[in-house]
């Protein structure tokens, strides 16, 4: 059986995250965020079991979300018929943002060619640094270990611009207060969010966007989503696993894994051969969300593609 796909499947992915978001948009302002995980996970797995692929979640959300779930870590996805992929996905970064009716809530997914990933499993939280190409070089290991103001000087330098005007997103989490001290020391601008680890690394590594940089703590599985992203836009990305419990951390001892090693992008993501698809659930600033209409939705979805460096903004009207 064929290790990589013959044809390029943007389009492909793009169907599976617009009806994901589409059904994540029923509940804006309405339900729980278990229900509405509940209504994303379920359409995002019937739509993936019907791509041409052979597929394997290759890492998901149980660690994290604390419930057995349809696209949890080794689930086969796919008709079964088609290559050997590794899949991510995503079916809601932001479900807070969809309950409060709030921006910044996606739907994401990528696929590539089979043992691609790297699977750390147990380990669910891993501490990252994302940048844009413009900055990408520049990104070495020790920024992780670094002071946050030294790294944000750096992207300052890189960018050509005062450090006041560099912007930071951060997770606004209390595991996070002193970064974000760091941070107000040093001058810089903060992007405070409640949730959206994935959409700050998209804001982070995207041209011409507000933020120049993303830093903190978030998920692996995001994360590993993330790196996909960045390397398709030719960003940067650093990340090191962040185990918040004894127990993660002795399961990941255990199990060999060091959670002080500090990986880059291509170490996460070894694979060339990348397609990835982001659909806005809602507004946000890389992605207009769901809008009704009557009897018509309509979407906005970016796709990737590492290979040609392609990154495509789909805008499209569904008739319900």
């Amino acid at each position: 059986m064929d290790h990589h796909p013959l044809r390029n499947m943007g389009f492909e992915l793009a169907r599976v995250t617009e009806s994901t978001a589409l059904s994540a948009a029923r509940w804006v302002g309405l339900g729980t965020r278990q229900e509405v995980n509940g209504a994303a996970f379920a359409t995002m797995y019937d739509a993936l079991n019907m791509l041409e692929i052979d597929g394997v979640i290759a890492y998901g959300e149980e660690g994290r979300l604390g419930a057995p779930l349809s696209l949890q870590t080794g689930s086969r996805i796919g008709s079964g018929n088609g290559p050997a992929m590794d899949v991510l996905a995503n079916p809601i970064d932001g479900a807070g943002y969809v309950v409060q009716s709030l921006p910044n809530a996606v739907s994401a997914l990528a696929v590539l060619p089979r043992g691609s990933v790297w699977r750390p499993r147990p380990a669910v939280y891993m501490e990252k640094i994302v940048v844009d190409q413009d900055v990408a070089e520049a990104l070495v290991p020790e920024c992780l270990d670094a002071p946050a103001g030294w790294t944000i000087a750096l992207v300052a330098r890189k960018k050509k611009k005062p450090v006041r005007d560099v912007t930071v997103f951060v997770l606004d989490r209390p595991r996070h207060q002193h970064l974000v001290e760091e941070i107000r020391r040093s001058g810089a601008r903060l992007f405070l969010r409640q949730q959206g680890d994935l959409t700050g690394a998209l804001l982070a590594v995207s041209p011409q966007c507000r933020v120049d940089i993303l830093m903190g703590i978030g998920g692996v599985a995001e994360g590993l989503l993330a790196a996909c992203a960045v390397k398709s836009l030719g960003g940067g990305m650093l990340g090191r696993l962040a185990p918040q419990t004894t127990e993660e951390r002795s399961a990941l001892m255990e199990r060999g894994i060091d959670p002080a090693r500090i990986l880059q992008g291509d170490e996460m993501i070894s694979a060339e051969e990348i397609y990835a698809a982001v659909t806005g659930i809602t507004d946000s600033p890389i992605l207009a969300g769901v809008h009704f209409h009557g009897k018509r939705a309509r979407t906005e979805t970016m796709i990737l593609r590492h290979e040609t460096g392609m990154r495509r903004k789909l805008v499209t009207d569904y008739r319900l």
